[in-house]
């Protein structure tokens, strides 16, 4: 009996791996954007406009210490804030509204889809929504996937395979930064973890293959992901996965970008 098509389809996407096409694919398309010459005008342009950038990233707890009027004598100079989800909306406009600073976010498993009396809007107002989009900011290139891996039904939760098609839908930005700006990306914003780093053996807490694949193939500077919470000291909330350096900015982590 022949089979469906979408049983055939979920047996081409394998969820430990993209697929073996869509890998050669990429490996063809990567390595020839490493090799490209490096006098595009462009490139030049964005490196000149780059500077040091502060950032501050949230995710899954509104903090006392930051929801004050006090922030702005704490962090004297934020140049991004960066929402990683799980965090009711008007937590990260006050954030921005006090540090005078510009606002990206992407969605938890937790965040709501639609109106509702605790969520009167449906995104942070004046934020950029990152999730399957690339943004460069000042020379600062970031991007990025919501959500989490789907444990139940709700918004904002995919399987293992939705999320290789979120990862492979970014790379024709991506590609495109590489040829403007001479890079891909310099941070890599999402709820979840990638597998095996920050992650936890229950599965709703396990991290996301394709965002592991992502990081050994695009080398972000910085994957700045929540989700986990944070309990105890012996829990790690930075990693390294090559040259990205993994963050979990569960509370609050200030980074600075060189």
């Amino acid at each position: 009996m022949r089979k469906s098509p979408t049983r055939l389809a979920v047996r081409w996407m394998n969820i430990a791996r993209p697929p073996l096409k869509s890998r050669k694919f990429c490996t063809v398309v990567i390595n020839a954007l490493k090799n490209l010459p490096k006098d595009n005008p462009e490139r030049k342009k964005s490196k000149s406009v780059y500077r040091t950038m502060r950032i501050l990233a949230v995710s899954d707890t509104v903090l006392d210490y930051l929801y004050s009027p006090q922030i702005s004598n704490r962090f004297l100079k934020v140049d991004l804030v960066i929402s990683c989800g799980d965090l009711p909306y008007y937590y990260p406009e006050y954030l921005t509204s006090l540090l005078n600073a510009s606002l990206y976010f992407i969605r938890g498993n937790h965040d709501r889809s639609a109106d509702t009396p605790l969520q009167p809007h449906p995104a942070p107002l004046g934020g950029v929504d990152l999730h399957l989009r690339s943004v460069n900011h000042a020379g600062l290139i970031l991007a990025g996937v919501e959500g989490s891996i789907r444990y139940k039904e709700g918004p904002f939760m995919y399987s293992q395979s939705e999320m290789w098609l979120h990862v492979f839908r970014l790379l024709p930005a991506l590609w495109i930064n590489k040829l403007r700006y001479g890079k891909f990306i310099d941070v890599f914003v999402t709820h979840a973890p990638p597998f095996g780093i920050h992650d936890q053996t229950d599965y709703a807490h396990q991290g996301i293959r394709a965002f592991r694949w992502f990081d050994q193939v695009f080398q972000p500077a910085y994957h700045l992901h929540g989700h986990i919470h944070l309990y105890g000291q012996e829990q790690r909330q930075f990693s390294r996965l090559g040259k990205t350096q993994v963050i979990n900015c569960y509370g609050f982590q200030e980074i600075i970008v060189p």
